[in-house]
């Protein structure tokens, strides 16, 4: 099974590339922040479409394997 690719104007028409409210972040996320607006940090995602490819890759590799993946979301 193929992959899907994804195109920053994708994750753009998306709202990929919001992040949390600037005074509730964490440090470690700074590399990953392009700037902040209104209040809320903006992603930058031209890191971020390598990473999502990475993290499909992983998955597909845990699944061939016969492994499985618990999805978590917090909103």
């Amino acid at each position: 099974m193929a992959l899907p690719e994804f195109t920053l104007r994708q994750l753009l028409e998306a709202g990929v590339h919001f992040g949390h409210q600037t005074q509730r972040w964490n440090p470690r996320m700074g590399e990953f922040i392009y700037g902040a607006r209104n209040g809320i940090h903006i992603l930058d995602l031209t890191q971020t479409v390598p990473m999502l490819d990475a993290a499909l890759n992983a998955i597909r590799e845990t699944v061939a394997k016969g492994g499985r993946v618990l999805f978590v979301g917090t909103k």
